[in-house]
This record gives C-alpha cells, structure tokens and sequence, in this order.
C-alpha cells in the first residue's frame, strides 16, 4: 500500500485544510481510469475537484457552473493538474459526455435531486453532497434513481467512511458502552446577519434562469448569491440540512435506528432581523418508538461550545458513554464518568469551515466513491440509507414551520397527522423542470 503527502497545493492550502498522509487504492491500468465532472464550483465543489484530481487514476475531465466567479475558482482549484477541464456550463449537457464516468454534485441544495437524476438516467454514478435534496419526496425520488439506473449514488457524509469511526461503531455494537438508547447532536457558528436584500438587475456574470433550475421563479436579490440561498426556504434547508445532517447520520448509525416515529422542534429567527428565514436557533427532537432518541442544538449566531467543541454528538448507553468533537476523534467513558479511551483524529475538525469541516479526512469517503466505481469497494454511505438521516434534518424543519407534534410511520418515515405538515413534504417545480424518475 503505497503512502505519500498530497494536496500539497495553494488552493487548499490557503483554505486552512490540513494535509493528510492518505492510503491510495485502485488499480493503475488506464482502462481503469474514472473521469468525473464537477457541477458546482463556488466552495465545496471547487475543494471536491481538487481532492478529485489528486486521487490515483482519476482525473475532472468537466467543471460545470453558471457563474463567472465559481467558474474561476474551480480553474484554480485544478490549474497544476496535466488535464485542464471543459467548462460545460449546462448540466443538462454535461450528463450526455460519453466520456465521463461520475457526476460530483456540488450545486446549491433544490439542485441535489434534479441533478442527480440526470446524472444516473445518463448512466453516471453520482457523488452528491448532503442534503441531496431540498425535501423528504426528493430523497425518494434521488432512491428510487439509484435503483432504477443501477448506477452508484453516494451522499456527502463523510464521517461514514472515517477509520476510527468506523471501529467506534463496531465498539458500540459490541456493547462497550453497554445497550445505546439515546444520543445528542450540536452545532454552532456565529454567522452574521444577511440583511434586507433588494431587487435589482442580475449581474451578467450570472446566469439565474439556470442556477434556480427546478425551482419556481423568483426575482433576483442581492443577498441571495453565493451562500446566503442556505437560509431561504425557497431554495435551501436551513443550518438542520446544512450541518446537522452529519452528526444526526452520526448518531442514527450508531443507535442503529432507522425511521423516526415521533419528531418535534423549537426556536426560531432570534439574532437579527432581515431576510433569514430559517431556524438561527433550533432544538429538535426525534423518538423511534421505545427504542432509543436523539435530539439535535442549532445556534447558528451563538457559538458558545458543547462539550468543549463547536460540533459533535454524543451516544448513551447503560454502562457508558460516547463523546465526538466533531471529527474523526472519540473518547469512552465507563458508567462513573472515567475516561476508558481517548482516540485522537488524524485531521482536527474546524467546525465552521465551509470547505471541509473535518479537512482531508474527507479524502476516505471520496476514495471510497471511486474505489466502488472500480468494483474494489462497497459504498459507505449509499443515498437509500443516507437520505433517512436527511429525512430527520426534513422533518425537524417540517415540526418547526407548522409548530406540530410529527407522527411518522417507522417503516419509511412518512407523516401520519398532519395534512398542514403534509404540505411541506414536496415542493412545486418550475414547468419543464420537474424531476422525474
């Protein structure tokens, strides 16, 4: 197995992401050379194209974006590569290239599902980052395209493919903190207000007609390009999808659990008033009937930490307790509270890097991806068992607009009381643009 330092370039570097001595798999034939395309590339997707190309035998063959600035920073992201990239600005487009393997999905959150859809039906296995939907009918529908196409989809939920997680949970199942019957989520921040944004002319390095996409039509505003479309309900899901699905899925694989039967939410906008619409504080709660429960704290505004860190989870069980700051890191403590195991991460997690949270630890999961392409691996986090974690994140979002109490059904999580809430469960979609599998 061969070892080396990699990603040693300016573009992560100035990122504030760590460098990671990182096991490379696969088989070096040329035959088996995956070529993806990246959509996406203001942020995250610039990063993913980046860690990407520097894997063994893969190479971004296409960058896809419709804004000049994003498209720039994805060049950057790849200028030292020997391949320079096709700018294919359509999606649309983009999925009919013969030549690529895999779709990276990068796009704000109403884009996850349409896009994925496309990528599969065009015969592409698909990475896409988490929330892979803007609704719970979405992570159906993104399911019922994995099976349906019979192409790979995994979903941006890295801690899944993390080594010392993974022997966490093969501890826990092994009862070393005794039966788990509950467990607590976090995250904190302290963004900044948006403020009141104003109609005006879309800029013309911005095609806007394509960035909503699927999305009905709205006016262009000024605080809504590039990350503030997060905090409008319109087009994306609020801090629960945005951070909380990571240590929700944390604490749902190691509880074992599947489908809630009960979930509930408190807070509301409190640290400003502008155009911010979702939750800035959240409190949310999900029971899987006598099983076991989990609860998960948002403050976007108010990052004071939890347990020492700015996000983590813990899990509780009947001789012990579980504790993770957020990374690859973990620590067991025995029933009288004394420290048992202390398991430092490779990477220390930066909570509020909207990069990568948990630095090149991220690099397991992408390699997992590809490796599975190969036929040399087994996805870590395959989208039908992903979105039940994103469908916890759905929901919290769905108990706080409607101020319900959510009964759900165990076997898939659908509503069971509430025609209010029942509502929220899709979206409407722009004519023409409806995605369909």
């Amino acid at each position: 197995m061969e070892r080396r330092n990699f990603l040693r370039n300016t573009t992560l570097a100035t990122a504030g992401v760590t460098v990671l001595n990182f096991p490379i798999f696969g088989k070096q034939a040329p035959s088996n050379k995956v070529v993806l395309g990246v959509m996406g590339l203001n942020g995250r997707g610039s990063y993913l194209a980046n860690c990407y190309a520097h894997l063994q035998n893969v190479e971004v063959g296409y960058l896809c974006d419709i804004e000049e600035g994003a498209i720039k920073r994805g060049f950057d992201a790849v200028k030292d590569l020997p391949r320079r990239p096709e700018l294919i600005r359509d999606i649309r487009k983009l999925v009919e290239r013969k030549d690529m393997d895999a779709l990276i999905v990068a796009a704000p959150d109403h884009w996850h599902t349409p896009a994925a859809i496309l990528g599969s039906s065009h015969g592409k296995h698909v990475y896409v980052e988490k929330p892979c939907g803007q609704n719970p009918y979405e992570g159906e529908l993104i399911v019922q395209a994995m099976h349906k196409f019979g192409k790979h989809i995994q979903m941006g939920n890295q801690r899944r493919s993390m080594p010392t997680l993974i022997e966490a949970v093969r501890q826990v199942r092994d009862g070393i903190i005794g039966d788990v019957y509950f467990a607590k989520a976090w995250y904190t921040n302290n963004r900044k207000s948006i403020g009141k944004g104003k109609q005006v002319a879309v800029p013309s390095t911005l095609d806007f007609d394509l960035w909503q996409g699927p999305a009905p039509r709205r006016p262009y505003q000024d605080n809504l390009v590039h990350y503030n479309w997060h905090w409008f309900w319109h087009w994306g899901t609020g801090e629960s999808c945005n951070n909380g699905t990571h240590e929700l899925d944390c604490c749902r694989w190691f509880l074992g659990v599947d489908f809630p039967t009960k979930a509930t939410s408190a807070g509301g906008r409190y640290a400003f008033s502008d155009d911010w619409q979702t939750p800035d504080t959240q409190v949310a709660s999900f029971e899987f009937g006598d099983k076991a429960s989990i609860t998960w704290e948002n403050r976007s505004c108010q990052n004071f930490p939890v347990e020492g860190s700015g996000r983590g989870f813990v899990i509780y069980g009947k001789k012990g307790t579980l504790v993770n700051h957020g990374g690859g890191d973990y620590q067991i403590f025995d029933i009288d509270n004394k420290l048992q195991k202390d398991v430092k991460s490779e990477v220390a997690a930066d909570p509020n890097n909207t990069l990568s949270a948990t630095g090149n630890l991220d690099l397991y999961h992408f390699n997992n991806f590809v490796n599975t392409i190969r036929g040399d691996a087994r996805l870590n986090a395959p989208v039908d068992e992903a979105y039940k974690s994103v469908l916890l994140c759905h929901l919290a979002n769905i108990a706080q607009r409607t101020g319900e109490t959510l009964l759900c059904d165990p076997s898939n999580g659908h509503l069971l009381n509430s025609t209010n809430a029942m509502k929220l469960w899709r979206r409407t979609y722009e004519p023409g643009w409806e995605p369909v599998v």
